[in-house]
């Protein structure tokens, strides 16, 4: 693959938690080991947020921090800018303003992964960008919608990937109005997460989630309201830990007493959210700890049959941890077996603890399989690139 000169575009500087730093770190690491010449920006005219502080302000202080200790880390050192535009005198980090605009006529390509980058005339010199959908279900609701704006955005992008990898077919329900749809997953760079070391005995499945996200994404179609929160599917299968016969653990924060009265009686623990998100190492650590991942998907994924899968989970599964988690139509592309399997019912969900209980070992290799096969960064990204004619 000849050589080219890519920029990751994203948000790992507006929102630096863990969860959000790793998507965007398996990119670039990624399109590094391909070969190619890769460059972080976010030209926002966002407000960051300070994960210690929990404030939102216009300051790069942090996001610069955050992002000056990663790019020395991982390998983009001198290769980083970010520009508030929301700023009079719109000021820069790494990379000066002048370069971060060069870069926009010389990239190959940009990747604006998770669609988080907004556009403007800078941006748009490069022909290009591939827009990345992380959240699928969305964006074709309001397409089909005819919301404004949404087709103008869409149609700045020279390609159309989502994590919908069901999107286009028979099993997707929204029209997609001539718009191409290109399947892709999570890119995950299985060494910085695989440990030979197996869990500890009192390790348990877990999970790491916001707790309440609903509101501004929720959607309304054809009559039916498609939630994005995962709370109301955690309450769903809120039984599960009680009918498995053992403890799981999740890293959220419940703030309603009731509810947590509720996972409490059902055997489930809870660990704080904060450290983790805040220290990318100590994240990764928790999943390593961890026996496996149980886990819900949002309705909007799998009502719709969008395919999609978490990133989190690629995580889990690149660990060697196995992953139980809600069925959105993956299982018709991989997984549901050994190592990654799918649940639609409770009672699903404690025939898998036990399967996994009775060989640990084979379900432990098996996932990290799934990992190298399916969402190992390099192969996910040479095929995005690939498709995309770059």
């Amino acid at each position: 693959m000849k050589k080219k000169k890519i920029i990751a575009m994203g948000f790992m500087g507006q929102m630096p938690i863990a969860g959000v730093v790793w998507q965007h770190i398996h990119y670039i690491v990624g399109l590094q080991r391909l070969g190619h010449e890769v460059y972080y920006i976010e030209d926002t005219l966002n407000p960051c947020y300070n994960p210690h502080t929990f404030e939102w302000n216009t300051d790069l202080a942090y996001a610069a921090k955050t992002l000056g200790k990663l790019a020395d880390e991982y390998g983009f050192k001198d290769r980083w800018c970010f520009c508030q535009r929301q700023l009079p005198d719109q000021p820069t980090a790494g990379l000066s303003k002048q370069r971060m605009l060069e870069l926009y006529r010389e990239a190959d390509a940009i990747v604006n992964i998770c669609g988080a980058q907004e556009f403007n005339d800078d941006i748009l010199q490069n022909k290009r960008i591939l827009y990345v959908e992380s959240d699928p279900g969305i964006e074709q609701i309001r397409v089909d919608q005819k919301k404004p704006g949404t087709l103008s955005y869409l149609g700045g992008h020279h390609a159309l990937f989502t994590f919908g990898e069901l999107i286009g077919t028979g099993h997707f329900p929204v029209p997609l109005h001539d718009l191409k749809w290109l399947p892709t997953r999570q890119p995950v760079v299985t060494d910085l997460w695989k440990t030979d070391s197996p869990p500890a005995g009192a390790a348990v499945f877990s999970s790491i989630a916001n707790w309440s996200t609903s509101g501004t994404k929720d959607m309304e179609w054809h009559g039916s309201t498609y939630l994005w929160s995962k709370s109301l599917e955690f309450l769903k299968f809120v039984e599960a830990p009680a009918r498995s016969g053992e403890e799981f653990e999740l890293a959220t924060t419940i703030k309603d007493r009731e509810t947590q009265d509720i996972f409490l009686k059902n055997r489930w623990r809870f660990s704080s959210p904060v450290e983790i998100s805040i220290n990318f190492d100590q994240y990764r650590a928790y999943i390593q700890a961890s026996k496996g991942e149980f886990t819900v998907a949002k309705d909007v994924y799998a009502r719709l049959n969008t395919g999609w899968f978490s990133d989190r989970s690629a995580c889990y599964l690149a660990a060697g941890r196995p992953v139980i988690t809600q069925e959105t139509g993956f299982t018709k592309l991989y997984g549901g077996t050994k190592g990654l399997l799918a649940f639609r019912t409770v009672d699903e969900i404690a025939e898998h603890v036990r399967a996994i209980n009775a060989d640990y070992k084979a379900h432990s290799r098996a996932a990290f399989e799934v990992a190298a096969e399916y969402f190992e960064a390099t192969k996910v990204l040479a095929s995005l690139l690939e498709r995309a004619g770059v």
